[in-house]
């Protein structure tokens, strides 16, 4: 891409446009400092947990950690091996922990104690688990951005603990398509009938990605994403585009908006990171943050 200067980057929150002056002065192949061929070897997983499960009503416990489904305990003796229901989060844990994970951080808001106290350090899982605790509550990149200290060089994986998909190998495959395609971040691409509630996804014919639509109301695409994987690039980005936000932001424009990872993934597309895909059209996902679809789950995951 060579060089930008005075880019502008636009933003759009909950209700405005917000403008970032940015002096863009890093070639494509060394944004902020980091190398594309750089080794990044170890494997973590990051899930955000902040929300607050507005739309479901009061719940007895975190939605991280509401039972769908079971499980059944592989050793008798071993008292981190339950029997009996599985939550939620239990799913996203096991598909990280499959491709290959080693440790993955779930960042909390305050008041969610039960999910260190459910998972614990990561038995259950087979992998070692960290928490860490937000800080600005102004959207999932900020959450996740509170895990960069911690996994600068790592490949992460990266999925909503409150949205359930198959196959169970999606991210083996998103890690296989990068290896292959040395791609920045590579999106799971899944066939949606409600675009309203999703970021859609514009690809081209070799599935990089092109486009991407933050919760359209009316759209002819019919692929989200809902899980990704990316490299220490991309890490680096997320982390430098927000502190770009924050010194540009002055309180007295008006209330912070908002941000949707998509906004950050629409970013980096405009400074020309390679964003591929793979698409799952035989795949499903389903989020089981609305009373409706949290029936739907239910339903499916107690046969």
């Amino acid at each position: 891409m060579g060089r930008a200067s005075n880019a502008t980057l636009l933003i759009e929150g909950s209700d405005r446009l917000v403008k970032v002056e940015q002096e863009a002065t890093v070639a494509e192949s060394s944004i902020f400092g980091y190398n594309r061929g750089m080794d990044a070897n170890e494997i973590v997983g990051i899930i955000p947990a902040g929300g607050h499960a507005t739309r479901l009503g009061p719940l007895p416990c975190s939605k991280e950690l509401f039972p769908i489904g079971f499980q059944l305990g592989i050793d008798e003796e071993d008292r981190d091996s339950r029997d009996g229901a599985k939550v939620v989060a239990h799913y996203l844990l096991e598909k990280m922990q499959r491709a290959g994970a080693r440790k993955t951080y779930i960042v909390l808001r305050a008041g969610k104690w039960d999910i260190p106290a459910y998972f614990g350090h990561g038995a259950m899982v087979g992998m070692d688990l960290a928490y860490l605790m937000m800080d600005l509550p102004y959207g999932v990149p900020y959450t996740l951005d509170q895990a960069t200290p911690f996994v600068q060089e790592a490949q992460i994986l990266f999925g909503f603990p409150d949205i359930l998909f198959e196959p169970a190998d999606a991210f083996e495959q998103l890690l296989r398509q990068q290896a292959k395609s040395g791609a920045d971040v590579v999106l799971g691409l899944f066939p949606t009938d409600v675009p309203q509630k999703f970021d859609m996804v514009a690809t081209g014919e070799s599935g990089r990605v092109q486009r991407i639509d933050i919760k359209p109301a009316e759209t002819s695409l019919d692929l989200t994403w809902i899980i990704a994987m990316w490299t220490p690039l991309f890490t680096r980005f997320l982390h430098e585009y927000l502190r770009g936000i924050e010194c540009a932001y002055d309180p007295e424009s008006g209330p912070h908006p908002e941000f949707h990872l998509g906004h950050i993934l629409q970013a980096a597309l405009r400074v020309g990171m390679v964003i591929d895909s793979v698409t799952f059209p035989n795949g499903s996902c389903l989020d089981i943050g609305t009373p409706t679809d949290l029936v739907r789950a239910v339903r499916r995951f107690s046969v």
